[in-house]
């Protein structure tokens, strides 16, 4: 009788062990998420991203891209479940020019663009005909050129720049310095810049060209505006339960803490 006692809490043990075991297996090996980002910092934060969704069940994969096209492309396609690099201006730009059906679910970051400069400590200083690099996109190109009539260097026409209206070189008003917008790729704009007088450049394409915003920019944005970065998913995806899960994970202390102390405001959190 105690030996058949004992083999039944044996018995009673390994079943446990086994429950547990299966379960542990089944918490790290949740339905698989592939989330779609720039390389670099976004890239580097969503490293951090993955753990905290490990945790409640979520297996993330981050695949990293080199420009901003892509990664709408992959998320329309189902190529990507999700991606996490934009802000809402560009999405809607890129709504607007391709017929995406993307939603935005949750903020991530504010990374204020800056202007820089390898020949002048402020646009104050740029010469009469100075060459100047700004995105080729319509929603960058509007922030630079917006960035540009702040500090006094061009006029815009009445009406553009806001309210959805993207301006253009076309769109300059007043020029007294006569300067010569160039529009190249952001991701080109660090590579140029021994080629221009001065240069805007994202922030995350600025971090990998090892410039740091809140000391090299000569002219930067404001950190309260349209630009905080978010996390998009397709439209019928919006309320699946691990979006509110991928957010969630984001949105944790973990994940703010690690980009206060990685980025020292050159990445502020949006959340």
């Amino acid at each position: 009788m105690q030996r058949r006692n004992i083999i039944r809490t044996l018995l009673a043990l390994a079943s446990v062990a086994a429950l547990s075991l299966t379960t542990t297996f089944a918490h790290a090996d949740g339905p698989q998420l592939k989330v779609g980002t720039m390389s670099g910092p976004d890239a580097q934060i969503w490293s951090v991203v993955t753990k905290v969704a490990a945790r409640e069940g979520l297996n993330v994969k981050v695949i990293e891209f080199n420009d901003y096209v892509q990664p709408n492309a992959a998320l329309d396609a189902g190529d990507l479940d999700a991606n996490g690099f934009q802000h809402q201006p560009f999405l809607d730009s890129q709504i607007k020019q391709r017929g995406y059906k993307i939603a935005n679910v949750g903020l991530t970051y504010v990374s204020p663009m800056g202007f820089y400069s390898k020949k002048f400590k402020s646009l104050k200083d740029l010469p009469e005909g100075a060459k100047v690099g700004i995105q080729n996109d319509p929603s960058n190109g509007n922030r630079a050129l917006l960035l540009l009539q702040k500090y006094g260097v061009i006029k815009l026409k009445p009406g553009v720049g806001t309210n959805g209206v993207n301006a253009t070189p076309l769109d300059v008003a007043e020029n007294h310095k006569k300067i010569r917008l160039v529009e190249l790729d952001a991701a080109q704009l660090p590579r140029a810049l021994d080629d221009l007088d001065a240069a805007s450049i994202n922030t995350d394409y600025a971090v990998k060209a090892g410039l740091q915003p809140t000391k090299d920019a000569i002219a930067i944005e404001d950190l309260k505006g349209p630009y905080a970065n978010l996390i998009a998913v397709r439209e019928k995806d919006r309320n699946q339960p691990w979006v509110k899960k991928l957010v969630a994970a984001y949105e944790s202390d973990e994940v703010r803490k690690y980009i206060d102390t990685q980025f020292k405001g050159a990445i502020i959190p949006a959340f």
